[in-house]
């Protein structure tokens, strides 16, 4: 097959490190690009926690592992070439009690076999100097994570793309798709196009689109809302940098955790909550379309019933300002209510498959005259770069 025009459907951070690596790969294919927010990265690109992370969490061997090894790097080198602001501050995982210690050891050994460099294991004693006011029984330090200002990595991609001859189209929502005589007929809200090969990195439409391509995915995005609150000014200095709980390996959420933010404030944060539109970062944002297709998705409610107590807990802390506390003390008992002045939110694509199951890994679907990625949560934004490698080493280009 031969490729002359690709048209990349999603200008977050995915799309754009995509239309970036095809471009380097080949100057001379057409990359179309269409966005259907007014400018590009609006979403999941930047309503995270702006964390650079180095692969601790991920099952060895498993795509996330990958490229979140190999996408740090690509990161971090693509901040210092284009004057992007970031930091390699290291992070803390910390085990607050002996229920959580064997998930500890297990994220280090986690964190070994993925190649990560310098990480350590430490004792209560050994806390207190990376942070003197956390709590906990053991830590893992991971140096070479990081915070970054990923609306500016968003912003040097769109940039790089234009110059390397790409063609970017916002407000151009993509409502039809059809592949005839061997070409993709492409229909958004500015025009039409035509493409011999489409890559879907839509996000939190990921699997409305790949519908749209013909495709009849085995999951579906159900949105997932994360809350956060800033620590008020005179607080900040109570976490140094990154501050995680040990997470429960049978799900993809990281639990609140205190982040430094790379233009100066701290934040905590997120929890994970059904969204009631795939963009519902409040929750007076209900899109009845969104919420009827979650509804009436039989995994989601599979879902619940499995993992009754983990809905529980969330939606507590989401509602209850005293129970989101009482989840930070655990980490740093200083923190009061009166420290937390409610923040931003993200909307997560969570993948989720008819039986109920959170697809953990990235999923990646390739045909022969179109790729879509069905799932590409965190550390996607940190991966980018390299999800982007990956995915044009896949394209018969």
């Amino acid at each position: 097959m031969s490729i002359k025009t690709i048209g990349v459907i999603g200008g977050g951070i995915v799309g754009l490190s995509t239309c970036l690596r095809l471009l380097e790969k080949n100057r001379n294919i057409k990359v179309l690009l269409f966005e259907k927010e007014p400018q590009v990265g609006m979403h999941q690109s930047t309503h995270n926690s702006g964390v650079l992370h180095a692969g601790l969490y991920y099952k060895p061997g498993s795509a996330k592992a990958i490229l979140a090894v190999r996408g740090i790097k690509q990161m971090v080198e693509f901040c210092r070439k284009n004057d992007i602001p970031h930091e390699i501050c290291g992070k803390l995982v910390v085990a607050v009690d002996d229920e959580e210690l064997p998930r500890l050891k297990e994220l280090y050994q986690r964190g070994i076999a993925n190649g990560l460099s310098g990480l350590k294991f430490i004792e209560k004693s050994e806390i207190r100097k990376y942070e003197p006011n956390v709590n906990g029984i053991a830590a893992v330090h991971v140096p070479e994570e990081g915070i970054v200002d990923y609306e500016m990595v968003c912003k040097r991609l769109y940039e790089k793309t234009l110059g390397y001859g790409g063609e970017v189209y916002t407000n151009a929502k993509v409502t039809a798709l059809s592949f005839r005589n061997n070409q993709w007929e492409i229909r958004t809200e500015k025009g039409e196009y035509s493409a011999d090969y489409i890559v879907n990195c839509a996000g939190l439409h990921c699997d409305r689109v790949a519908r749209l391509a013909g495709e009849n995915p085995d999951v579906r995005i159900v949105p997932f809302r994360g809350e956060y609150y800033n620590i008020r000014k005179e607080k900040e200095g109570i976490v140094k940098n990154l501050v995680y709980p040990t997470p429960d390996p049978k799900f993809p959420f990281l639990g609140v955790h205190f982040t430094r933010m790379i233009h100066g404030g701290l934040e905590a944060g997120p929890n994970a909550v059904l969204a009631f539109s795939r963009e519902g970062y409040k929750l007076s944002d209900i899109n009845l379309s969104d919420l009827a297709e979650s509804l009436t998705f039989p995994g989601l409610w599979r879902f619940l019933r499995k993992y009754p107590q983990m809905v529980k807990r969330e939606l507590s802390i989401s509602i209850s300002k005293s129970v989101f506390c009482k989840a930070l003390q655990r980490l740093v008992p200083e923190i009061t209510e009166d420290d937390l002045q409610k923040g931003n939110s993200g909307v997560r694509a969570q993948a989720l498959d008819s039986e109920g199951n959170l697809v953990q890994d990235f999923n990646i679907v390739k045909r022969e005259n179109a790729l879509h990625v069905l799932n590409a949560p965190s550390p996607a934004a940190t991966s980018s770069l390299a999800i982007g490698e990956h995915i044009v080493s896949l394209l018969p280009l």
